[in-house]
């Protein structure tokens, strides 16, 4: 709550963890957190809703706040009251569901479509094969026939291929519910990493992890988990291969807040800007082979344990993905 001058009477311990500071006098004081901020709270109109995204404090990625302004009269003296709710995990929630819903439909109007070609080119190779077998008038020397075999091969091949592409996008709706216990995260690694170590191994990678505190627990689904570090491990694995020095960690600690936290770093090429903001977006890949499905499941993996995951990147320096419980 603030006076017109901007002095502010009243803040909430939950609004100060939301913006990040532990005193606040003023709403100029904002500009820290996002230079327009200020001026978007005081052009809130009373019962006005709007939204910014600014960085958070704590992790550094980018939220939305949705803010609501409330004018009232207290002791001759004019107040605004403003609300703020990030709504970051509300937002994300809609995009999956949205990106589930049209996944559903592409990949059933496809299936239906590919499944009786697949069908039928499987069965016209067939009696082509019966045919250049059984009679004297069809022969595969023969240029004609030879050239229909291979087209109906290939429609067949590819076919079969288009049917296991789009089935590998169905994975994206078909993630089942956590199976909720107690894991400690040195078990979690316990499993992943003798995984791993063999690539690591090959391509000459530096493999690192620990855990602090060693008896650090969460609670989750420890093969849906397992799957998110892999994908994160395998990951990093691709993305350091040209890296003569490279170096990747896997680390479980304290965050913040005392909230569990597992991070896997590397030393490879990072991240640019422009796909920052997309690395988690379904079919959006930096690869040449990839599908752009692995950190879309990863979050939709971390939002049904209650948690999130998010990513730093330095271009040339380092890559964090973190995963918060």
């Amino acid at each position: 709550m603030f006076k017109q001058d901007g002095g502010i009477d009243l803040i909430n311990q939950r609004a100060k963890r939301i913006l990040g500071f532990r005193r606040l006098k003023q709403i100029d004081q904002l500009v820290s957190l996002d230079p327009a901020l200020p001026a978007v709270i005081r052009s809130l109109e009373p019962d006005e809703g709007t939204q910014i995204q600014v960085k958070d404090p704590e992790s550094g990625d980018l939220v939305t706040l949705s803010l609501r302004a409330t004018r009232f009269i207290l002791q001759h003296e004019s107040l605004t009251l403003v609300s703020f709710q990030n709504i970051q995990s509300e937002l994300e929630a809609k995009e999956s569901e949205a990106w589930q819903n049209l996944i559903r439909v592409l990949t059933h109007e496809i299936m239906n479509s590919v499944t009786p070609i697949a069908s039928l080119a499987a069965t016209a190779n067939h009696i082509l094969e019966t045919l250049v077998h059984t009679s004297n008038e069809f022969s595969t020397a023969s240029e004609p026939v030879r050239d229909v075999k291979e087209a109906v091969q290939t429609i067949a091949s590819r076919s079969q291929g288009l049917l296991k592409f789009v089935d590998s996008y169905r994975k994206l709706t078909r993630i089942p519910k956590p199976d909720f216990r107690i894991v400690p995260i040195k078990e979690l690694f316990g499993h992943v990493v003798p995984l791993m170590s063999p690539k690591m191994q090959e391509k000459g990678i530096r493999f690192c992890h620990n855990v602090e505190p060693e008896t650090l627990e969460i609670t989750a689904d420890p093969n849906l988990i397992e799957q998110v570090l892999i994908n994160l491990l395998q990951n990093a694995v691709d993305w350091s291969d040209a890296n003569p020095s490279a170096e990747v960690t896997l680390r479980g600690c304290l965050g913040k807040a005392s909230r569990p936290v597992i991070q896997v770093s590397d030393n490879g090429p990072g991240i640019e800007k422009e796909a920052m903001e997309k690395i988690f977006i379904p079919f959006f890949t930096t690869k040449q082979d990839g599908s752009g499905i692995g950190l879309s499941i990863s979050r939709q993996i971390m939002r049904l344990h209650g948690g999130s995951i998010s990513v730093q990147s330095t271009p040339g320096t380092e890559t964090v993905f973190t995963l918060k419980f």
